[in-house]
């Protein structure tokens, strides 16, 4: 019987983090079928969630997964009522507000901002006394100003390329973001035996990156 859940977000990250599980001496089968949505390490001690990152969050704290690895923009725009335990120090990047040119904020009773992220933008413009006009895009964020959709972008930004091949640039930077462990407040009290080794050893690991 598995001791543990263990929520992982599928896409870019998902390599990254099963080599950090197996690391941590949590032996995987050697091939993992992709289609398949639940898996488990070869002692049947774990189960693992593959889900989409930004339902990472909602596993974890609706005790669906014990624990779980989300990118901290998730955590951020979400919202949700869990533990964030440790920052793994992998996935790196930038949230940030991007533009044509520091102009384009200067007008704030009139400022469109266009992001994936509406949660973080709202309090972000909030903290500085503006109500910008929020427009919530799923896709390519960084055509918005292009076409005056929007004034400028709040997005994720990790080599600035599509920002500098749009004519955009970073105008502020909002918050850094890595994945993190977060845990499930239940689960936590209840699985610390478990969950507090697993800790140490990631720790260890990211110590050492």
């Amino acid at each position: 019987m598995n001791k543990l859940t263990i929520a992982l977000p599928k896409g870019r990250l998902a390599d990254k983090v099963l080599n950090l599980i197996k690391k941590c001496g949590i032996e995987m089968p050697e091939v993992l079928d992709e289609r398949k949505l639940i898996a488990y390490d070869t002692t049947e001690e774990y189960r693992f969630l593959f889900v989409k990152p930004v339902d990472v969050p909602t596993y974890v704290e609706r005790g669906t997964a014990d624990i779980g690895i989300s990118g901290k923009d998730t955590i951020l725009e979400e919202g949700k009522d869990i533990y964030e335990l440790l920052d793994l120090r992998i996935g790196k990047c930038k949230l940030c507000i991007a533009g044509k040119s520091s102009k384009d904020l200067k007008n704030i009773h009139t400022l469109k901002v266009a992001t994936k992220y509406p949660n973080i933008t709202r309090k972000y413009f909030e903290s500085k006394l503006i109500t910008p006009d929020i427009i919530e895009l799923k896709g390519s964020v960084e055509l918005a100003p292009i076409t005056d959709l929007s004034d400028v972008i709040l997005d994720i930004v990790e080599s600035g390329t599509t920002l500098k091949s749009n004519g955009l640039k970073v105008l502020e930077d909002v918050a850094d973001i890595s994945a993190r462990l977060i845990a499930n407040k239940v689960s936590y009290k209840t699985k610390y035996d478990i969950i507090n080794p697993l800790i140490k050893s990631l720790e260890n690991l990211v110590g050492s990156l």
